[in-house]
């Protein structure tokens, strides 16, 4: 899941990968846009939180909101509750779309609830070292427009690292997430997608998939930067209404 900003229009998801300072979305239909795990591996479980929207992914966080990165495109449906992009899980309709005003992340609020589990957004995302995953709809190639998106999600396990390994990050707002072997990451077509942990047995959604942290166009050379929810999760209740416990 290597992530690039791509600001040319951009569309992984994550955002997408903006030349240099690249995002992660990328709508099918052009190479130019989207974003995959690269150097993950097929999702290794169904996991009921995933949205994908065309060229970047999502998370659903109450049953009638969705995240993803602002830098995405705003869908007129997405797929809920699913972990293959053409099947399975609920197509339901977005009604609305409101990005959050200093980094990438965009709500979704959906037409209809939906029956599956949200991912809980925790008041805190972790110190340095914190072990996460990465799930996404992303090129699982390091090289923009390499090859198509899976149809499957794929998933990454990685780590928070030290806010000075990324480039232009808001440490505030923003995770710093590490490239295992230096080879590994989010890319095209996973921008907007969950950074989780694993907390007591159950996935909590720390961060959104945004930009790499190296200002590099090709994924997975170095750390990706992804929106911090729990820093903006007062924000966030605040929007849909409040948020599940």
């Amino acid at each position: 899941m290597r992530i690039s900003r791509l600001i040319a229009a951009v569309g992984l998801v994550v955002a997408g990968l903006l030349a240099p300072s690249a995002a992660v979305a990328a709508p099918e239909s052009d190479p130019e846009f989207g974003t995959l795990v690269v150097n993950g591996r097929p999702a290794t479980e169904n996991y009921s939180f995933m949205v994908y929207l065309s060229g970047c992914t999502g998370s659903l966080i109450k049953n009638n909101w969705a995240v993803t990165a602002a830098h995405c495109s705003t869908p007129s449906t997405v797929r809920v509750g699913s972990v293959n992009r053409t099947s399975g899980g609920t197509v339901v309709s977005v009604t609305r779309a409101i990005s959050h005003p200093r980094i990438d992340v965009k709500l979704l609020q959906l037409g209809s609830a939906v029956s599956h589990a949200p991912a809980p957004i925790p008041t805190a995302s972790g110190a340095t070292g914190t072990a996460t995953r990465i799930i996404g709809w992303g090129q699982t190639c390091p090289a923009r427009g390499c090859g198509p998106v899976p149809t499957v999600a794929h998933e990454l396990d990685t780590s928070i690292v030290a806010d000075s390994r990324c480039s232009n990050i808001d440490a505030a707002y923003e995770i710093c997430t590490n490239n295992p072997n230096g080879n590994a990451g989010a890319c095209y077509g996973d921008s907007g997608g969950p950074q989780v942990r694993s907390v007591g047995g159950r996935w909590e959604l720390i961060g959104v998939t945004s930009r790499a942290g190296n200002n590099n166009s090709t994924c997975a050379t170095g750390p990706s930067i992804y929106g911090d929810l729990p820093s903006i999760r007062a924000w966030v209740n605040t929007q849909v209404g409040g948020l599940p416990a």
